[in-house]
């Protein structure tokens, strides 16, 4: 497992695609902390989910995929490798590019987003190792909470992004939800791990 985590750790920092997009979602997230603490916690949700999409994606984009599980064939391990990778990666973004909202806003919303964020990367993890197109996800996702989330609901349904805002707001239900849906996420993965990669 830990073999498997430092090769994701060592595939994020070296391939550019990879590093840029965490300097990009870290530099939004920190400038958005100066302007409301609410903001930076969207970003930082954002940000999570964007990582680690792309982390697990990458292997079916780059195709190693096919690779990566003829040498690790346990292809649930590798997702977990992967998921925690990612969580901790996020994490560590998000107690960095917060420190702006930490220190104008103070630390509540800090302390509860850092709690969710790696909810969030668990939640992305799980939807890319089904999806397995970071395009398609990313899209989708956006055009799913703008319109159906933001437009149809007004944030107020215990939909996905929905629930990781209030949750990030301090709201135990919704935490409680969130986690739900990171867990629906990846139990569907591990079914959806079990499919042929030919098509991909």
């Amino acid at each position: 497992m830990l073999t498997l985590m430092r090769s994701e750790l060592y595939r994020m920092a070296s391939i550019r695609s990879s590093w840029i997009s965490l300097a990009l979602f870290g530099s939004v997230a920190a400038a958005s902390g100066i302007q409301d603490a609410s903001m930076w916690a969207l970003f930082a949700g954002i940000g999570a989910f964007g990582v680690s999409v792309l982390t697990v994606t990458q292997h079916y984009q780059h195709r190693t995929i096919s690779l990566l599980y003829l040498a690790r064939p346990r292809r649930l391990r590798v997702l977990l490798a992967q998921t925690l990778t990612t969580v901790a990666v996020t994490e560590a973004l998000a107690v960095l590019s917060g420190i702006p909202a930490l220190v104008r806003w103070g630390g509540e919303t800090y302390f509860e987003t850092l709690f969710v964020v790696p909810v969030m990367a668990v939640f992305g993890a799980g939807l890319a190792a089904t999806v397995r197109r970071a395009a398609w996800l990313i899209s989708g996702f956006g055009i799913w909470f703008v319109i159906v989330e933001g437009v149809a609901t007004g944030l107020r349904w215990p939909l996905p992004m929905s629930s990781y805002l209030k949750a990030a707001s301090g709201d135990a239900f919704y935490q409680e939800i969130f986690i739900v849906w990171a867990i629906a996420s990846v139990a569907v993965a591990a079914v959806a791990l079990r499919r042929d990669l030919t098509s991909d």
